[in-house]
């Protein structure tokens, strides 16, 4: 009598940005293709018997981003503790992918030659084989590409989510900053087809989704590729008309080809979210132009007033660079003063750290990192103080969120639920225990909530107005009964 051996079973953790963790869907679907099973979740324990927040796995796949310098310390740490786990089973095998690999390449198995595949940014369909030669030639695989051969929305997708969706719509970039290593690793910004993405959100949709996020390294150039100056628009229209889409959300636009039309189109279509991320990167037009970001500070604002002026209630999100090479007190203040007339509800801080292979790395009058440091500090405290009061002015509004976790956490007597508002602020929701409100419905992740805000800390939303009889109405989703169905199986 014959008998079957296990499937393998695979882990990717994510280094990186939203398209690092798309990408880490598409790996995760590719494995599963080719027979791997995930790995069962925590806790873990290493080979000393301590806890570790390392997969457990026969296949551990890190997917890495190069933008800030962090990202290589968080991966040569998670290849050291991998390192423990590999003696303790040779059998395990560990790759690594993404914008980093690419990057890097053979230094990496230089600097930790326990790791079995290299894969960059263009040859993510090809890890399955990759893992399969390695094991059998008992050597490391590189398979590095400088061209995108396969557009990846082609590739399998075991998704994170059955009620949101990531929707890839271009990928690279054709912007030169000079503090981005982006375009040298992931390559031009080639654009799908619309009628490409409109049919995978259908098909999206038929699975349970009830949100997606378009994704591309700036969607507002979207359509460049295609002839058409309408292109993202046209596109946010299109996708906002999708029957079963609730919400549509994008990420991340480059200010200086934002234009009306996409205002107008979030502002007309009532799926796309009051939300916006626009990066500013630096409020003094002197670093904005050292930076090689092509525009300056009066065209930022006009951007943010037309939208505010078209979308009162949209919640803006910023990213912000700090201690950029050159950057004097006075152009750090104009950074400031930028945060404060602009009030993002959140911003994406970053101390600027060199990266081989970009124009800025080489440049003169590099900050020093105890200033550095210093300004960091300021405009945290600062843009913490803002999304603080921003947030405290949300309170007594209805708004409906999208329950993103599943019920049963306790919060002393209390269950809490958590999820998004219309304009991507995170919520807290209290559900009174079940035997007090016997009658009461328990949102499933995926079902939409219409509760009141009654309180706020800077960086989420509490809605306990469950608790008072205040509003609490539920509205289940196909997103939920999907989950059901997948979480009871």
């Amino acid at each position: 009598m014959s008998t079957q051996r296990p499937a393998r079973t695979y882990a990717v953790r994510t280094l990186g940005c939203q398209m690092n963790a798309h990408d880490s869907e598409r790996i995760a679907g590719l494995l599963e293709a080719a027979g791997y099973r995930p790995a069962p979740p925590g806790p873990h324990t290493g080979p000393d018997g301590e806890a570790t927040s390392l997969p457990q796995a026969d296949v551990v796949v890190l997917n890495t981003c190069a933008v800030r310098e962090n990202a290589a310390t968080r991966l040569y740490g998670n290849l050291g503790q991998l390192a423990q786990a590999k003696q303790t089973n040779p059998n395990m095998q560990i790759a690594v992918g993404g914008c980093l690999a690419q990057l890097d390449r053979h230094k990496i198995i230089e600097r930790a030659p326990w790791v079995d595949v290299v894969f960059g940014t263009h040859t993510m369909a090809a890890l399955p084989a990759l893992l399969t030669r390695a094991a059998h030639n008992q050597q490391a695989q590189i398979e590095i590409a400088e061209a995108l051969t396969v557009f990846p929305s082609t590739l399998p997708t075991k998704r994170e989510s059955v009620y949101a969706a990531w929707v890839s719509i271009s990928v690279g970039c054709d912007n030169t900053c000079t503090f981005c290593i982006v375009p040298t690793l992931r390559g031009k910004e080639r654009d799908r087809h619309p009628d490409e993405i409109i049919a995978e959100i259908q098909a999206l949709v038929s699975e349970g989704a009830i949100e997606i996020t378009l994704l591309g390294q700036n969607v507002n150039t979207y359509g460049r590729d295609l002839a058409s100056k309408t292109g993202f628009a046209d596109l946010l229209r299109r996708a906002g008309a999708v029957p079963g889409i609730q919400r549509v959300r994008f990420t991340s636009p480059h200010p200086a080809a934002f234009t009306d039309d996409v205002i107008a189109a979030m502002a007309e279509v009532p799926t796309v979210m009051p939300q916006l991320h626009m990066p500013l990167q630096s409020g003094s037009d002197r670093i904005l132009r050292a930076m090689r970001r092509s525009y300056r500070r009066d065209r930022f604002m006009g951007i943010l007033d037309r939208v505010r002026q078209a979308i009162p209630d949209a919640a803006i999100s910023t990213d912000v660079i700090v201690g950029f090479p050159g950057e004097s007190e006075s152009d750090f203040a104009e950074t400031l003063d930028v945060v404060r007339q602009a009030r993002f509800a959140s911003a994406f801080t970053f101390q600027y750290s060199p990266r081989p292979g970009t124009p800025a790395a080489d440049l003169p009058d590099q900050v020093p990192p105890e200033v550095m440091t210093q300004r960091y500090s300021r405009l945290v405290e600062l843009q913490e103080s803002i999304s603080e009061q921003e947030n405290q002015a949300q309170i007594g509004k209805v708004v409906e969120v999208i329950v993103s976790d599943a019920p049963g956490r306790k919060d002393a007597a209390t269950k809490r639920l958590s999820g998004r508002a219309e304009d991507g602020r995170l919520v807290h929701i209290a559900i009174p225990p079940a035997d007090a409100v016997p009658q009461l419905p328990i949102p499933r992740p995926g079902d939409m909530v219409k509760v009141e805000v009654t309180a706020s800390a800077p960086h989420h939303l509490i809605a306990d107005s469950a608790l008072t009889g205040g509003v609490f109405e539920v509205t289940p989703t196909a997103a939920g009964e999907a989950w059901a169905r997948y979480r009871f199986r």
